[in-house]
């Protein structure tokens, strides 16, 4: 795991309200440094994707402030996107677009040359074994194909903060074993993720820090070894939950 520290993604104070005083998310404050891989935990309805959303520009939010690399999520919403790779949890995408037509769009929109689009969309496609996939129309992908299109659509930019909601849902194991692997690659290289996930055990073995989110708000944080104490991920959890 790298040891840069460079702050990459710093949510502070964030809160988000539905009227009448009920907060999805409330007065969250989350650092992610460069070379984190962040966990970001709690039960469905926590608050996990509405602050997710919130990272990436998707759901607008008036209380607290999001930097990305430095940059205000509010302010500088496409400086913050050009940094930003999102995955969301069910990928929404053009489904009358062939695979290598999608991801020759989303490089396009980033900008990225003929060369390095090849070059990335070899690896990666050859990484998730769709590269024989990639001239079909993607209505005709399974949901685990889809989901391997949309992270290789996250990676071809080389995006200095990844994020991810429950990025595992629907890869079969060898994926989800190569998703790791690129993982821990892109954090050596200083990329920052932050990833939600209900999935203890994967967290427990791929992240160096977590954040525990119940009702909203922020119940426990800190380094891995902070957090569980010689205790499984899963016991340190529990615990939190039954506290709070």
């Amino acid at each position: 795991m790298s040891t840069i520290n460079k702050p990459m993604l710093e949510i502070k104070n964030y809160s988000k309200s539905y009227g009448e005083g009920k907060y999805a998310a409330k007065d969250v404050s989350i650092t992610v440094n460069a070379g984190d891989i962040y966990g970001f935990i709690g039960h469905n309805g926590a608050g996990k994707s509405t602050t997710i959303r919130a990272v990436v520009g998707v759901l607008d939010f008036t209380e607290g402030e999001i930097y990305i690399d430095g940059l205000s999520v509010k302010e500088d919403s496409l400086e913050c996107k050009k940094r930003t790779a999102y995955i969301p949890d069910n990928p929404d995408l053009y489904e009358s677009l062939t695979g290598i037509q999608y991801l020759n769009f989303i490089a396009d929109v980033f900008d990225i040359s003929e060369a390095d689009r090849e070059d990335r969309i070899a690896h990666y496609a050859g990484l998730f074994e769709i590269t024989e996939a990639l001239g079909d129309l993607i209505s005709s992908y399974s949901h685990g194909m889809k989901q391997k299109l949309a992270i290789i659509s996250a990676l071809i930019h080389k995006p200095k903060l990844l994020v991810l909601d429950e990025p595992f849902v629907g890869l079969d194991p060898k994926a989800s074993f190569k998703l790791k692997e690129t993982m821990h690659e892109l954090c050596s290289k200083g990329t920052a993720i932050f990833f939600s996930t209900h999935v203890l055990d994967v967290a427990e073995k791929l992240c160096n820090k977590v954040s525990i989110i119940k009702q909203g708000q922020i119940i426990a944080s800190g380094t891995m070894e902070e957090l569980t104490k010689g205790h499984s991920l899963e016991e340190a959890f529990l615990e939190a939950d039954n506290e709070k």
